[in-house]
């Protein structure tokens, strides 16, 4: 297990339990009511989601990365800190009480919001960092 995908399942569960732990300690600071927009968390998932975007691009396009710093803050810090689960009970939530129009407006916002950051990152990314022959 050592030598196989133990210090990549190690560094995941690190990376997550810190990354869950920041969406957490968001949840904390800025709660939610069951029948109020859920801002903390459509916030979270587009900073984490623009953190992906310039992320995958540094270590794809810009430099070679230890082969672990990928699962452990991609997947790990980043994956525990973005909640597309939790984003998903919230929709529901507000369905269920009585704001369905909410509920939709949140989900597209949710998607929109997600995709629109970690494309604005990615491309502001390359923009700095990526050199391209002349």
């Amino acid at each position: 297990m050592l030598r196989g995908q133990g210090p990549t399942i190690a560094v995941v569960a690190l990376g997550g339990a810190l990354g869950g732990s920041a969406r957490y300690a968001a949840a904390l600071a800025w709660p939610t009511g069951t029948d109020a927009f859920p801002w903390t968390t459509l916030l979270v998932n587009t900073l984490g989601c623009g953190v992906i975007g310039v992320f995958m691009v540094l270590i794809t396009e810009v430099g070679t990365p230890h082969p672990l710093l990928r699962p452990f803050f991609g997947t790990g810090v980043l994956g525990g800190f973005t909640t597309f689960s939790t984003a998903t009970v919230e929709v529901q939530s507000l369905v269920d009480h009585g704001a369905p129009a909410r509920g939709l407006a949140y989900l597209a916002a949710t998607l929109l919001a997600a995709l629109g950051s970690v494309w604005v990152a990615a491309a502001l990314t390359r923009r700095l960092f990526v050199r391209r022959p002349v």
